[in-house]
């Protein structure tokens, strides 16, 4: 749905984005990461078809961004991270009017705009004022706006951006009912804990380099090799540390902050059945046994180095 090859876009002697390359099917919410100026908006802005770039082919749909810009936009849903609403206007009248736009029949519109009310959960705003809409409120609306002509694929920059965290959490909800529709999602945030939740792929870029895509599970597993794991003893922890740190499986033994033994085992190790066994047969108990878990955010720190252009 989405294919970039050695994507370029350069603002004199300031490369914003550099040679990019991605792939994306039907269905996948890709999470698009990295700081400002790092080159995501430009992405999305050519691939909406909004800028033109200075190398490289972008596809959407199977439609160079070159050749069939038109046929683009009319299966492109683009939701800036700024927009702007009109005054005057009742949020059905809005979304009427933008139905219009799009060439909807008349005799359809004020039933396609109701269903993509009831999608975003603001029905219960229809007649409302859209001036007078929180910001949360209007993201929504805007997305439901970016609905209005059932585009295949949705590029929606920042949609999360100073919401309060409610609205996130039925921000992540909603991208993941998109993407069970068969939606094709780019989407750039900083909410990074949440695009893993929401996203079946990440992709990070620094000084417009994409330097990781892939599935989430992939991404994460670049970061740490080995398992971590986190025991609470109910006892001798130093005791407990011999023991384990006697074990050929084990790489390292440490105590944390809150009384926490975290057992790194070694690379290639994935099978940990053996550390309970040993424990209990050595006479120790303990309340708390699991795997260390390892979110996005944590990647993201460990992967970049926070540059920007």
């Amino acid at each position: 749905m989405i294919e970039t090859r050695k994507l370029t876009k350069r603002y004199g002697n300031l490369i914003a984005v550099n040679e990019i390359n991605l792939k994306l099917e039907q269905g996948d919410v890709f999470g698009f990461i990295g700081p400002n100026g790092s080159g995501k908006t430009t992405t999305m802005r050519m691939l909406a078809t909004l800028l033109g770039p200075d190398h490289g082919e972008a596809y959407v749909c199977g439609h160079s961004i070159y050749t069939h810009p038109r046929e683009i936009r009319r299966l492109v849903g683009y939701m800036p991270d700024q927009f702007g609403v009109y005054d005057d206007m009742k949020v059905i009248e809005y979304l009427e009017f933008f139905a219009a736009a799009y060439r909807i029949d008349a005799h359809a519109r004020r039933k396609i705009c109701e269903e993509k009310l009831d999608l975003v959960g603001m029905t219960y705003k229809r007649d409302a004022m859209v001036n007078q809409l929180s910001r949360g409120q209007t993201q929504r609306i805007g997305l439901a706006r970016v609905l209005l002509h059932e585009p295949q694929v949705l590029l929606l920059d920042e949609p999360a951006s100073g919401l309060d965290p409610r609205v996130r959490i039925e921000i992540r909800l909603l991208l993941k009912r998109l993407g069970e529709l068969k939606k094709t999602v780019l989407v750039s945030s900083h909410i990074l804990p949440e695009l893993a939740d929401a996203c079946n792929k990440v992709g990070m870029i620094e000084k417009g380099v994409l330097f990781v895509d892939g599935s989430v599970s992939d991404v994460l597993r670049q970061v740490r090799e080995a398992v971590v794991l986190e025991l609470r003893i109910l006892g001798d922890n130093e005791a407990a540390a011999r023991l384990l740190e006697q074990r050929d499986e084990v790489d390292a033994v440490t105590l944390d902050r809150q009384g926490l033994l975290i057992v790194t085992l070694k690379k290639g190790v994935e099978d940990y059945s053996f550390l309970p066994v040993a424990l209990i047969e050595a006479g120790h108990r303990f309340d708390l046994f699991r795997e260390q878990e390892l979110n996005l955010e944590t990647a993201y720190m460990e992967l970049t180095k926070g540059l920007v252009q």
